[in-house]
């Protein structure tokens, strides 16, 4: 689908297919459309209100283009929102410690503050932790104190695209 075609549906109020809004997800992951491209779809998704076949299709998308852990066992991840805009502390880290002593292996995507203070990557890195981790030695972590934090520039680094957008924009999008 072209970007401006998935643009028009949204304005329209109308829904992308999980394909359509996988598809425009490459785009933006391959770097294929502009910035200005980007934040409008962005912004046209937010103000219609992201379905979950658009949110699924995303996704897909961004797992296909992620580095991946290989830990054997169920994994948690306690990702949060980054972007709640209320000026809240950084509980989905916490939890994750709490979840880790309780013997539930926890895999924490994080990335730094987006509107908030601060964001797992800053609060790892405040308490002396290394965040730039490669796979390998997330799964060490992992299998060793049942937590491992997966920055999200190194694991998604198809997101680079994206993320200077998101961050000009400003406002929670469907990357939240």
């Amino acid at each position: 689908v072209k970007i401006i075609e998935a643009i028009e549906t949204l304005v329209h109020g109308d829904s992308l297919d999980k394909e359509a809004s996988a598809d425009v997800m490459r785009q933006i992951m391959e770097g294929q459309i502009s910035s200005a491209q980007t934040a409008s779809f962005l912004t046209a998704l937010r103000i219609k209100g992201e379905t979950a076949e658009e949110i699924a299709g995303m996704a897909i998308t961004m797992r296909d283009n992620s580095l991946r852990v290989s830990v054997h066992g169920n994994l948690v991840d306690t990702a949060g929102t980054g972007g709640d805009g209320s000026g809240s502390f950084n509980i989905s880290t916490a939890a994750a410690f709490v979840a880790a002593a309780a013997d539930i292996k926890i895999a924490k995507h994080g990335n730094r503050a987006a509107s908030g203070r601060c964001g797992s990557a800053d609060l790892l890195e405040a308490i002396g932790s290394n965040i730039e981790l490669s796979p390998s030695s997330v799964e060490q972590c992992i299998n060793h104190v049942n937590f491992g934090f997966m920055f999200a520039p190194l694991f998604h680094p198809a997101m680079k695209h994206a993320a200077p957008v998101r961050r000009e924009l400003g406002i929670r999008t469907v990357f939240n």
